[in-house]
């Protein structure tokens, strides 16, 4: 009997999501991002019935902060879920076509700010598309929630915290980015390389190539076996800048660990501070 994961209820299959659509309570938002900014018309095109769609890197984001893509204030953050239809009491279910990279940095900014009923769907838009399942060009402009944000201050850390912590015996650090920029053989920072004595888990290898499926169990294991990760530290995750760490945030938490934070600036912070220590 394949192993299944500690916390399957934070993923969605496309074929529970069909069952549940209207049921009261459910969320549907649409997570897709294009850098040119034609997201909304991509969501015209085609979505999941009844599904919001979320402009999460403008509106879940400081557009003040001089490092991309960290994490809005409360109130904006709020209100921005809120007008998804998100709220206290739902059951979020996010999607994108990106292997849930996008959906699952919502997943992880909705925990930041307390909610812990959102799940992120399996293999997203693609997948659904692929089993043959109802699509919908109508916008969706859900009756606005009420998002109550309670900020869960160790799961998020700035580089002062994670300085603090270099060296460290019970915490771990993981760098998720592609082998070439964790050796400083690539990058757009001022200095290449990582966070001294992070090891390096691809958050690309965590779902798999053309389905976007997330890995069993056995395989993210090894993965994580395989690099060195030791089991009952503090595991502190970060990436180029926080997207693709919420995504092995969530790919942690779906095989029990408990205590994992995400560096929010990653390395399109540390890799620009030269006061900050670089190892290659």
């Amino acid at each position: 009997m394949p192993a299944t994961y500690a916390r399957p209820e934070l993923l969605a299959s496309v074929e529970w999501l069909a069952e549940n659509l209207g049921r009261p309570g459910i969320r549907v938002v649409d997570c897709r991002w294009r850098p040119d900014g034609s997201a909304s018309q991509v969501y015209a095109t085609g979505h999941v019935p009844g599904a919001a769609h979320l402009d999460w890197a403008t509106e879940l984001v400081d557009r003040d902060d001089p490092v991309p893509v960290q994490l809005a204030g409360p109130e904006a953050f709020a209100a921005a879920v809120a007008r998804a239809g998100i709220g206290d009491g739902s059951t979020g279910v996010l999607y994108d076509d990106v292997a849930s990279l996008y959906a699952a940095r919502v997943w992880w900014s909705l925990r930041a700010y307390g909610f812990t009923s959102a799940r992120v769907l399996d293999g997203g838009y693609p997948r659904w598309e692929a089993q043959g399942l109802e699509a919908s060009n109508a916008l969706v402009t859900p009756e606005p929630a009420t998002f109550t944000p309670r900020a869960d201050l160790r799961i998020r850390l700035t580089a002062s915290d994670v300085r603090a912590l270099l060296g460290a015996d019970d915490v771990e650090l993981v760098d998720t980015r592609a082998p070439a920029e964790y050796r400083g053989q690539g990058g757009n920072a001022r200095r290449l390389g990582h966070i001294p004595g992070a090891l390096n888990v691809p958050v690309a290898r965590m779902t798999t190539q053309g389905t976007g499926l997330f890995r069993s169990p056995d395989e993210i294991r090894r993965a994580l076996n395989g690099a060195g990760l030791t089991r009952g530290r503090r595991i502190v995750v970060y990436d180029g800048s926080g997207v693709g760490a919420a995504k092995m945030a969530l790919v942690l938490a779906l095989l029990g660990y408990d205590d994992v934070a995400v560096y929010d600036g990653g390395w399109a912070e540390w890799g620009n501070r030269l006061d900050l220590p670089v190892e290659r």
